[in-house]
């Protein structure tokens, strides 16, 4: 029976058989983000979108706000619901706490496809200091204030603030100007301690699949390279044309090539 969990949305347009897949956001965003895949994807798989605390309807729920706090949502949303087995699909701090559940859960996850995540307990220069800025913003002037420059300075908007009409950059603006803030505010979005991060990354068995942009944020693309060096059975997937969130600006072309992905894990 599936119970009612904070931050759980469920699409199910297929019945009780059909595979699950999980979306797990990022930073400022909501389930939201994800309605283009959910479109492509609800005809053949039972789809659980999750907000993170902090976030969407989950903006109410206290922190921390880190890795292995997050992944544990994501574990008690997959427990309420059902979801014995499932694939999850994850951009930035979403995906990293999808793949460190993932070393502590090898029995959930049939694959993993990763957008752009950081490397687990590895902080990303870019990212750490725009944050701290951030907060420093939404203390001195206010939260809009602190989403404006969230909004403005983030290199991973860049592709989607280039191009507004094609990226549908209100749209997720939008989604940003909803967030409350509070890991910003609350200073939580450091976790507790994750132990040995490469040994656990070295046993996970489970495919990963990394995807990032043409045009992704330096850090970013670093963190895939050493990601791809640590865990074995891990692949990788290059959006032509794309930024920081290539399942956002480029839709259909990331479904497509993710599609393929997933097909293969079935037939396997």
């Amino acid at each position: 029976m599936i119970q009612q969990c904070q931050g759980c949305h469920i699409v199910n347009d297929c019945g009780p058989e059909a595979p699950w897949l999980i979306f797990v956001h990022g930073v400022s965003q909501d389930h939201r983000i994800f309605d283009k895949q959910v479109s492509a994807f609800r005809d053949r798989y039972r789809i659980l979108l999750i907000d993170l605390p902090g976030h969407g309807s989950s903006s109410g729920m206290l922190g921390p706000y880190g890795v292995a706090e997050l992944a544990n949502h994501i574990e008690e949303c997959a427990r309420a619901t059902g979801v014995a087995r499932a694939v999850l699909w994850g951009t930035h701090l979403g995906a990293t706490a999808g793949l460190w559940l993932a070393c502590r859960r090898t029995d959930l996850f049939r694959a993993q496809v990763l957008e752009a995540p950081p490397f687990p307990g590895r902080l990303l220069p870019s990212v750490s200091d725009l944050i701290s800025r951030v907060a420093q913003q939404a203390k001195k002037n206010g939260l809009q204030a602190a989403r404006d420059l969230w909004w403005i300075e983030g290199p991973w908007f860049e592709t989607i603030r280039q191009a507004p009409e094609r990226c549908r950059a209100a749209t997720h603006r939008q989604i940003i100007n909803e967030f409350q803030g509070r890991p910003w505010l609350d200073s939580g979005l450091v976790s507790s301690s994750l132990g040995d991060v490469e040994a656990a990354l070295r046993k996970l068995q489970t495919p990963i699949v990394l995807v990032n942009g043409q045009y992704d944020v330096p850090d970013f693309v670093e963190a895939a390279e050493a990601l791809t060096e640590t865990i074995p059975n891990c692949s990788r997937i290059t959006v032509p044309d794309g930024g920081g969130f290539p399942s956002w600006e480029y839709p259909d072309e990331t479904n497509s090539m993710v599609c393929d992905v997933l097909n293969a894990v079935s037939a396997s």
